[in-house]
């Protein structure tokens, strides 16, 4: 693997890969083309950073992936304040890329979330005649038993493609507990709701609005009862942690 695939940068401590979003599509299909070992790939965005400070057990899941792509252009522009290049790739850009032009329509592909609805209109789409999946069940987070059991069926279908779409950190403790059996192959991709906006069951944000950085406003317009909090109390705690990250990166270079 090319080592410009394993550089990264660390931002609010979380240590980023510096790819942008054909670059993480380039070297995703390649790891999923070499049958090696299972690898998997998360996407931190302002919320999955508040909630690593909140909760630091979690900082494992991450450490552990292979490749760490920046889902959040507020983390971009932030970065930039600092002197930093985080390029932007979200989740649901990188699954359109791969199922526009790298998927192919009669291959084996793993998906771990959704419902029959979404699963039945992403086949439509794309044309895609072999797809395994699992619908865990609710409360995963607190259900150790369907984390294995969600990672066992995974590795089980020996996909070079599993979407694992539940949210965080279920989805990074679906990829993770799969990292550890050992027996999986293929790449993990820890997405959040890409397919929900790939498959037009959520509205995505217009384009304009995310060059303005302003897909959140979008998204707590579309589901102000479920996300109010996330976008108006815990999502501006980012700001702080930032501040205090530059802080101590700045004294850390003085000492």
């Amino acid at each position: 693997m090319p080592a410009v695939w394993n550089k990264s940068v660390n931002l609010i401590d979380v240590e980023f890969s510096k790819l942008d979003l054909d670059a993480a599509v380039d070297a995703i299909a390649a790891q999923a083309s070499l049958n090696a070992p299972f690898a998997y790939v998360v996407t931190p965005n302002v919320d999955h950073v508040v909630g690593l400070d909140k909760e630091p057990g979690r900082r494992a899941l991450y450490e552990n992936a292979w490749v760490t792509l920046n889902d959040s252009r507020v983390l971009e522009a932030l970065a930039s304040s600092a002197g930093l290049h985080v390029p932007a790739a979200t989740g649901s850009d990188v699954a359109q890329s791969l199922f526009d032009d790298v998927i192919e329509r009669h291959e084996p592909i793993t998906i771990i979330g959704g419902d029959e609805d979404m699963i039945r209109e992403l086949k439509h789409k794309y044309g895609l005649t072999d797809v395994r999946w699992h619908n865990p069940p609710k409360h995963l987070r607190k259900r150790p038993d369907a984390i294995v059991a969600a990672a066992a069926f995974a590795a089980a279908q020996r996909a070079r493609f599993t979407f694992i779409c539940v949210g965080a950190p279920q989805q990074e403790m679906i990829a993770y507990a799969m990292k550890q059996q050992g027996d999986a192959v293929g790449v993990g991709l820890c997405f959040g709701a890409a397919l929900e906006f790939l498959t037009g069951r959520k509205q995505r944000a217009p384009l304009w609005m995310r060059r303005a950085r302003l897909e959140w406003a979008h998204r707590l317009g579309s589901e102000p009862r479920r996300l109010w909090r996330r976008y108006l109390v815990d999502g501006p705690k980012v700001f702080s942690l930032f501040s205090e990250w530059r802080a101590a990166m700045a004294a850390a270079s003085a000492a």
